[in-house]
């Protein structure tokens, strides 16, 4: 089985990815951990700063093809990150799809004005953020509306974090 777990930064992703790999011991990738190594090493001219879009363009068909062969290898991964596109189901064929699962989390404007400075403190709970300025409310609001439309628009599952933050998924 393949997890993908996708959705705006700050809303929880990794903590998932890792309470997943505490409950069912299934390993996780971390896109954003790809995309540093593949910078850091000279393989790009990316940036950790450069478009969503180019780093999606560039990381998702690595990310896709790893998961296409654990799959072939009846291997279990949890993927997190951003640089999930919405229309990844285009990428697989019905063998492939029949083990995936995918979910993207998204906050809602009530929990996100309501929370603002736990999301805030939360940011670090998982991974070490060097340079996290652009965490505020009007960013993740921003954020978290463009991909509430974007997974209405493409019809994919989503979590929405509206009262109390209780992401996690049964599988």
């Amino acid at each position: 089985m393949i997890i993908l777990i996708a959705g705006a930064s700050h809303t929880g992703k990794t903590l998932l990815a890792q309470r997943l790999l505490e409950k069912y011991q299934y390993p996780y990738l971390s896109i954003d951990h790809l995309k540093m190594g593949l910078i850091r090493s000279g393989n790009t001219d990316l940036t950790p700063l450069s478009n969503d879009e180019k780093l999606t363009e560039y990381l998702w068909p690595i990310v896709r093809e790893m998961i296409k062969t654990a799959i072939e290898n009846k291997q279990n991964l949890i993927v997190e990150g951003c640089y999930i596109p919405f229309d990844w189901k285009k990428d697989f064929s019905g063998e492939y799809l029949d083990n995936i699962r995918y979910c993207c989390l998204i906050m809602s404007e009530k929990y996100i004005r309501n929370n603002i400075e736990d999301i805030k403190v939360y940011a670090n709970i998982i991974e070490n953020r060097i340079d996290d300025e652009g965490c505020t409310l009007d960013s993740v609001l921003q954020d978290n509306k463009n991909m509430l439309i974007s997974a209405q628009k493409h019809g994919v599952d989503y979590i929405l974090i509206d009262n109390k933050y209780k992401a996690d998924i049964e599988l």
